[in-house]
């Protein structure tokens, strides 16, 4: 049971210069531990959190020990809780989320409960993030056509959240149209410290979006979390989390001319990948951190995911305070933010002797040596020096299929595609761009890129320079702002004059959102078999997510974007050939349009503006007309209508009892797919269109739902029926069991039926019959997608095989009740000789009691086969969980439960 927090002896009040307090705080000075100074700031922000909340319950007196001990406990992996300040939900997520307290409530109705108590106990913040089709693209009016649009296709959707910030006490909903969530947060919504009833304390964040890092270049503590574990937090629930190892990340001097932060970004990514930072926090320091905008640091910490880190953590310092003064916080807010972390000493003051901190790896960068680069085609830490890119692409061709290969023929590599764009002669060869995107969170809300962008632009026009009209192009920002300072600027024009005009505020083709190519286009690249190329200023490259016709996907900052637009292909060395010809026939290149750091850093400084910041959020508060007309049931229950395609019941809790069914093992299952490495949560739960061929697609049309009102997966998160039928429907799914064959079937084994995924799970679910997953390295790497876990959930898998787990994907598997098992180091599929086609046991005791996190486990398989596996239970929490049979039912029992 909860008792009175053991550290109220250190709560402390700050009180301000001229008299009267800012409010009470847990002193971590007052407690005279020398280990403290020499915690990374971003322990510190743990250790305040456990402080805080320690009730000898839920967080325990030897939690706050553990991590006060973080530099001698970190090593030995153990686990303590944590407590975040809020949750942040994107409308993708946020549906499922308010389906799933929906859900709740009415099982907490049935068990004889209080649905009451299902409310958030932490703030929540939900931002409606649409995705932006970019199929309007080269109109003026695109953001207002998009927002129609969406609104159009959507409305049962943004109905439904509106009914849920109604419903649900503590739950901010910002509407369509604000913004990408995570520039949202930055801007508006991160708080730095929180002040609630007179208490201080840091803010901190956990969001159902990997990319929710982008915060920490704010110095808000904040990381992606499955939307399963987001909910458990909502809830009040501890994240029950292994205090991690910090790697310190030394930043020095300052970036040469012409190169961005983008190139930064793609430079620090791969070092990190290749130093090995899973699992780990990673802190920047150093006196290279003057020469960093918020911005920049927004952009690295945004990458955090493809680096594989859980945070890339930036401290408050003087930038901080700079930036909440730009993007128009008070001074009182800014004054109080300042004051609180100086007294709790996690500010940092280059101007003051810098206490060495301790951390668990060191890595030094000097930012001199940083040189222009793009990242791809299939992957975002294969990075590529620019002045590289022809060689690498030449290579690309050649090399045997793979993460940097598509083994086009040598007598195939100069092919030419000939076609006829609406009525005009055209041509296509390998490597030529058919989009170009300035999209996604990553880029598109720093100011020095996007007005770099604008600047080539500029000088691309004046030259004569155009894009050829079939490529694709478009320009989402991640907040209003941008459209403010672009026009300011009156550099928006130029980027409208090549096609690059304003879209809307949200996801776009990094996402999938690409919308169709022209037809001539696609029947060009199909017909003659072309390695299309697409440049994107985003975060995601994997193969099949930006569009199905581009098999080369290039991230590159928003300039290189504009760039290669221009140039109309990736087989260029923009060195020493021409990216076009511009008037009288000159030859044109890239040193000719590229802008330099002084020219930036100008437009920056007359166009950035607070008013805009303070305009573009006081809008948001407002609503805009289409939110304002949304009419929506009152009630704290929800009314399901059983005809919706978009908002369903889920059966979590069809069957449920009070009582925990306990831990399951699993007896002769089949295999329903075997996949080698790097399968991404895309691969197991697109987001993107739904294929006219899928089972998702044919469940719609029963339902008398035309092809062309589909929508996307991401926008149907909140029916269960269409997601368990579009689970492992992405069309560039390799399954072994189909022996090459690539696509979203596999094979029924008793009976030898090539099937759709989803069909053949279903007739093992009619036969009775268990199913698993054999898998390689980095399972469920990608974004944090719950409907990744969900959805092989209701499909009737009950444990995954791996030789290892992305984080938050494990961490979501365990969520819903499905096993996560590890080969063991040297191990896989192959070496064991395992083809698919046999059928396997996990023997696991019937008590809870009787397992331990991380233990081994045996597998047998009905050929005589037997080998050991590690159990991915990596807690005890997450063992009571499994119990449970989920984490929401954990939650449900222990409220009907709670006596206090």
């Amino acid at each position: 049971m909860a008792s009175e927090n053991p550290f109220k002896s250190i709560l402390k009040t700050l009180e301000k210069p001229g008299g009267g307090e800012f409010g009470k705080y847990y002193s971590l000075t007052a407690l005279n531990d020398p280990r403290i100074d020499k915690l990374p700031y971003s322990i510190k922000i743990l250790l305040e959190s456990a402080i805080r909340n320690c009730d000898e319950f839920q967080v325990k007196s030897k939690d706050v020990e553990k991590i006060i001990d973080w530099e001698n406990s970190a090593p030995k992996l153990v686990e303590i809780p944590f407590k975040p300040a809020r949750v942040l939900l994107q409308d993708f997520t946020g549906v499922p989320a308010v389906v799933d307290l929906a859900c709740m409530r009415d099982a907490m109705n049935r068990l004889g409960g209080d649905s009451n108590k299902i409310n958030p106990l932490v703030p929540v913040d939900l931002v409606i993030d649409h995705s932006v089709q970019v199929d309007v693209a080269k109109s003026e009016n695109a953001v207002q056509k998009n927002m129609e649009f969406e609104f159009q296709r959507n409305n049962e959707r943004f109905g439904f959240l509106k009914w849920g910030s109604n419903a649900f006490h503590n739950m901010l909903v910002v509407p369509p149209g604000s913004g990408i969530v995570h520039q949202v947060n930055l801007e508006y919504l991160g708080r730095v410290v929180f002040n609630t009833d007179g208490m201080l304390y840091p803010d901190s964040v956990v969001g159902t979006d990997s990319h929710t890092t982008m915060i920490d270049g704010l110095g808000v503590a904040g990381w992606g979390v499955g939307g399963i574990e987001a909910e458990a937090t909502m809830l009040g629930q501890p994240m029950s989390m292994v205090l991690p190892g910090v790697v310190g990340f030394k930043l020095l001097g300052k970036l040469r001319e012409g190169v961005t932060a983008t190139d930064l970004v793609l430079t620090v990514t791969q070092m990190l990948r290749k130093h090995g930072v899973v699992g780990k926090f990673v802190e920047f320091y150093g006196q290279g951190m003057s020469e960093l905008s918020l911005a920049d640091r927004a952009t690295i910490a945004n990458m955090s995911p493809e680096y594989g880190a859980t945070m890339g953590f930036f401290p408050v310092d003087h930038v901080t305070l700079q930036y909440l003064k730009l993007t128009g916080r008070s001074d009182d807010t800014i004054a109080t933010i300042e004051s609180y972390l100086r007294a709790n000493k996690m500010f940092v003051d280059y101007s003051e002797p810098q206490v060495e901190r301790v951390y668990s790896s060191y890595l030094v960068l000097n930012l001199e040596d940083v040189e222009p680069c793009i990242s791809g085609p299939k992957r975002p830490h294969d990075r590529v020096p620019l002045k590289e890119m022809k060689a690498d692409w030449q290579g690309c061709l050649d090399s045997r299929v793979g993460f940097k290969g598509f083994a086009v023929p040598k007598e195939s590599q100069k092919k030419v595609a000939e076609f006829t764009f609406h009525g005009t002669p055209a041509q296509l060869r390998h490597g030529d761009v058919v989009i170009a995107a300035i999209t996604s969170c990553t880029n598109t809300s720093n100011p020095s890129v996007m007005l770099g962008a604008a600047l080539v632009a500029k000088k691309a026009c004046e030259l004569g320079l155009e894009v050829k009209p079939w490529i694709k192009t478009s320009l989402a920002p991640g907040s209003g702002v941008v459209t403010k300072y672009l026009l300011k600027s009156d550099l928006q024009k130029y980027l409208n004059q090549l096609g690059f005009h304003i879209v809307g505020y949200g996801c776009t083709t990094c996402i999938g959102n690409s919308g169709d190519l022209d037809e001539a286009v696609a029947s060009a690249i199909t017909e003659n078999d072309i390695v299309a190329a697409a440049v994107l200023s985003g975060n995601r490259n994997f193969e099949g997510r930006v569009h199905p016709l581009t098999r080369a996907n290039y991230l590159g900052s928003p300039p290189l974007v504009v760039a290669y637009a221009l140039a109309g292909t990736v087989d260029i060395d923009f060195e020493t050939e021409p990216i076009g010809l511009g008037k009288d026939g000159k030859k044109i290149f890239f040193r000719d349009i590229w802008p330099s750091n002084e020219e930036v850093a100008n437009a920056v400084q007359s166009s950035v503006l607070p008013d805009m910041f303070r305009a573009t959020y006081e809008a948001i508060t407002k609503g805009n007309p289409m939110w304002n007309q949304l009419s929506v049931p009152s009630g704290t229950l929800y009314a399901w209508d059983p005809k919706s395609t978009y908002i369903h019941e889920p059966p979590y809790f069809a069957d449920m009892s009070m009582s925990p069914p306990g831990p399951h093992g699993v007896k002769n299952a089949y295999c329903l797919l075997n996949f080698g490495d790097s399968i991404t949560t895309d691969h197991i739960s697109p987001a993107g269109s739904i294929h006219r061929d899928s089972p998702a697609a044919r469940y719609l049309l029963e339902r008398g739902v035309d092809r062309r009102d589909f929508n996307s997966y991401g926008s149907r998160r909140g029916n269960d029926e269409v997601m368990a039928r579009g689970t492992f429907a992405n069309i560039r799914i390799v399954n072994k069991l189909l022996k090459g064959e690539v696509g979203p079937k596999t094979i029924h084994i008793p009976t030898g039926e090539k099937l759709s995924v989803f069909d053949a799970a279903m007739k093992y679910k009619s036969e009775g019959h268990d199913t698993i997953i054999l898998a390689g390295a980095e399972y469920g790497s990608g974004s944090s997608r719950d409907w990744a876990a969900k959805g092989p959930m209701l499909l009737g898998v009950k444990a995954v095989i791996a030789k290892s787990f992305e984080r938050i994907h494990r961490s979501n598997l365990v969520g819903m009740g499905v096993i996560p098992l590890c080969f063991k180091a040297g191990e896989d599929a192959d070496t064991l000789g395992l083809t698919g086609h046999e059928q396997v046991s996990i023997d696991l005791p019937s008590s809870v009691n009787e397992i331990r996190p991380g233990q081994d486990v045996t597998v047998v398989t009905d050929n005589g086969k037997s080998f050991t596996c590690t159990l991915r239970f990596d807690t005890e929490v997450e063992l009571a969980y499994f119990d449970h049979g989920g984490i929401l039912q954990y939650v449900i029992r222990n409220l009907i439960n709670a006596k206090h």
